[in-house]
């Protein structure tokens, strides 16, 4: 469907209706296995010799159209979805590393995201080194010699900050590495960072994708695009897997490659699997990804102002305003809007954070984003809370600020709730 333009993907692409029913809406196959059509059937499916369904761990035919979608939403060649956007995170990196291997992050990033590279990572004897990756120089400056990857996120979690994909992009290429970008607070409709450099596409499908707080997910996108035999970097797609009978992956499949070994050496292993149903409201939910994601552009845009001109506000981030730091940045990458994402700074800092959240009404007080319902948070006291002050500090959840997902009520009730709360 390559043809299609982007609105018409988000409703179509993957998808057809059902073969045997006629039904139009995508079915939702509650099944944990497959029947095979007969010895030599299953034998080409377990040897790579054929795709279709085995067993829901790994392929599903409801996950199937989730996966095609995105894939075409971002303009990759193909897609996995698994139960997370953390799980998303893992499968991709088990694909590209070795024990001892080394990889590049922003600091910009999900606190949770810090955590799971700086701690739970290391258990697989895999290390990161952190850069500023508004100033890309410092990416370029942490590459050493067992460096797999540079991770960053497209608008950063939680100041809303764009990122200069194309210069990044560049840096990793030159130092014969992939750059991952986690697209989760853009989305495809604002910023499809393939067309910008990036090889692989994270998502937290959780958030905006899905659109309405109720399902998890985790989708990875191969951009087809980089060459993974220079080198000899990534032996998991070059040299022969024991598990296929020797079946060199990059060498098979060519521009899928990335795709296929996360499916089948890294979700088939380890099984952060999503299920059908989550896949179902997912799928169901990117169908109105461009009028939402516009909404909350919108309305973000509106509650910036608002918020930037109140008198117990000390600051305001959010790329879509004039003055801000990142503005040229999102009118090159995402000229549509600059999310739903942003964060300000209240008077009275850590407390005065903590009771502007217990007191608001309306913004609902939890730990997502990318809801059709407002959102708040306090960072600082919650979603990184585990950092150190430096940390929090670089990540852009230091003690007085205050994060917001802006929904798609009508804005105006939006700013009420804020102007009585902020007192």
């Amino acid at each position: 469907m390559s043809d299609y333009n982007f609105n018409t993907l988000a409703v179509h692409a993957g998808a057809k209706p059902d073969p045997t029913t006629g039904a139009r809406t995508t079915p939702i196959y509650q099944t944990t296995s497959f029947v095979f059509d007969d010895a030599d059937h299953a034998a080409s499916l377990f040897g790579l010799e054929a795709f279709g369904n085995i067993y829901t761990r790994i392929t599903n035919p409801t996950t199937a159209v989730l996966e095609e979608r995105v894939a075409a939403l971002e303009g990759g060649v193909a897609a996995l979805a698994v139960a997370s956007g953390h799980a998303a995170q893992m499968i991709a990196f088990h694909t590209l590393m070795s024990p001892g291997d080394h990889f590049v992050a922003a600091t910009q990033l999900y606190g949770g995201s810090i955590t799971q590279f700086s701690h739970s990572f290391k258990k697989f004897d895999w290390h990161v080194d952190w850069a500023d990756a508004t100033d890309p120089a410092t990416i370029k400056k942490a590459i050493g010699p067992k460096t797999k990857a540079v991770f960053i996120e497209s608008m950063a979690n939680p100041s809303g900050r764009v990122m200069d994909i194309a210069a990044i992009a560049a840096i990793a290429h030159e130092a014969g590495v992939p750059l991952i970008v986690d697209n989760t607070l853009a989305s495809p409709y604002l910023i499809r960072p393939i067309e910008h450099g990036a090889d692989i596409v994270i998502h937290s499908a959780t958030k905006f994708l899905g659109g309405h707080g109720n399902s998890m997910g985790g989708v990875i996108v191969d951009a087809g695009k980089f060459d993974w035999s220079k080198g000899g970097k990534f032996p998991t797609l070059t040299e022969p897997t024991g598990s296929y009978n020797g079946l060199k992956i990059f060498e098979t499949f060519g521009a899928i490659s990335f795709a296929i070994a996360c499916r089948v050496l890294g979700l088939r292993d380890l099984g952060p699997a999503i299920s059908p149903f989550n896949a179902f409201m997912i799928i169901t939910g990117i169908e109105t990804l461009p009028l939402r994601m516009q909404r909350h552009c919108d309305n973000a845009l509106t509650v910036a102002t608002f918020l930037k001109n109140h008198p117990k506000v000390s600051w305001v981030s959010y790329s879509g305003l004039a003055d801000d730091p990142s503005h040229k940045l999102q009118q090159k990458y995402a000229p549509k809007g600059a999310g739903a994402l942003l964060t300000f700074g209240v008077k009275g800092g850590y407390e005065a954070g903590k009771k502007l959240v217990n007191t608001i009404e309306l913004l609902s007080h939890l730990a997502n984003l990318g809801d059709t319902r407002s959102l708040v948070i306090h960072p600082a006291s919650t979603t990184h809370r585990q950092l150190t002050d430096e940390q929090k500090i670089a990540a852009g959840a230091g003690p007085d600020v205050v994060r917001l997902s802006i929904g798609i009520e009508d804005v105006a009730d939006i700013t009420k709730a804020l102007d009585k709360a902020l007192g």
